[in-house]
């Protein structure tokens, strides 16, 4: 029983695992005949870049249900917060600064010889995984953490880079599409997602002390207004919602937990209930 949450820390890993085979199979076609010259005029988003992006999702469910398991079960260990970081840098570091790349790819190929683009355009696409590795590492060593963050978590910041192949697949909206297959939009997201997961900035945990409106009301408000942007929006809400939840963090009251009343190690599992 003791090990049940790490065998879903591992379903977290594996399902990030996957979304990288997907996401590095897209096989994108170039499409646009002008006179009988191909040109880079649209690009053809296939099924498996999303199927990564939808993978991706997936090991974030399974990332709360580790670290509720582990509190039901009492079941915290060491061995499962290693495991935690480990599993979360591979499907919230790697995996989407394997579809930044790729984004940065196609927003390049639309325009002539963009095929032929330098590396050295496609590489800020890791400024993010890094960025994510040096969340996840403070995050471990850190005693302070528990019912506010400092900096955006790395899983919100993963399923925010995760939604956007899947707003690009769903959306019809061509404006939608020339906006976020611009490369200098793909460099802002990165370079403000970033800073947002390494800053000191507080970031709302999306734990309850209690269950009081008057004492919670920036978290209902969050959650009530995630799910009319979910049925209003569709997959545009994911990133919606990410900037609902930065911009309300910012009138978050709630106290930081001090490193003299906080546990004498911070558990890493706790970090995932934002995506919730």
């Amino acid at each position: 029983m003791k090990q049940i949450p790490n065998f879903f820390t591992l379903l977290n890993l594996i399902f990030g695992c996957l979304a990288i085979v997907c996401i590095l199979q897209t096989g994108e076609n170039i499409v646009g005949i002008d006179e009988g010259s191909v040109t880079g005029t649209a690009i053809n988003f296939p099924e498996k870049i999303w199927w990564g992006a939808l993978f991706l999702f997936a090991a974030a469910v399974v990332d709360f249900l580790d670290g509720f398991l582990a509190r039901l079960l009492k079941a915290q260990s060491g061995m499962g917060e290693q495991l935690d970081s480990l599993s979360d840098m591979v499907s919230f570091g790697v995996a989407p600064g394997m579809i930044l790349y790729q984004l940065l790819r196609m927003a390049y190929a639309r325009n002539e010889g963009g095929l032929d683009v330098n590396w050295i355009w496609l590489f800020p696409a890791f400024i993010f995984t890094g960025a994510v590795a040096w969340r996840l590492a403070k995050f471990n060593i850190s005693t302070t953490q528990k019912y506010n963050f400092e900096g955006v978590p790395s899983p919100a910041g993963g399923l925010l880079i995760a939604s956007l192949p899947l707003v690009l697949f769903y959306n019809e909206n061509e404006a939608v599409a020339n906006v976020l297959l611009n490369p200098w939009t793909l460099y802002a997201i990165i370079l403000l997602v970033a800073y947002l997961m390494v800053s000191r900035h507080s970031f709302m945990a999306l734990k309850f002390r209690d269950y009081s409106l008057r004492n919670n009301g920036l978290k209902y408000g969050l959650l009530a207004a995630g799910l009319v942007l979910i049925l209003l929006l569709g997959w545009l809400s994911v990133p919606a919602i990410f900037l609902l939840y930065v911009v309300l963090s910012f009138f978050n009251k709630e106290p930081v937990q001090t490193a003299a009343a906080a546990p004498s190690h911070s558990n890493p599992r706790e970090e995932k209930d934002i995506t919730v």
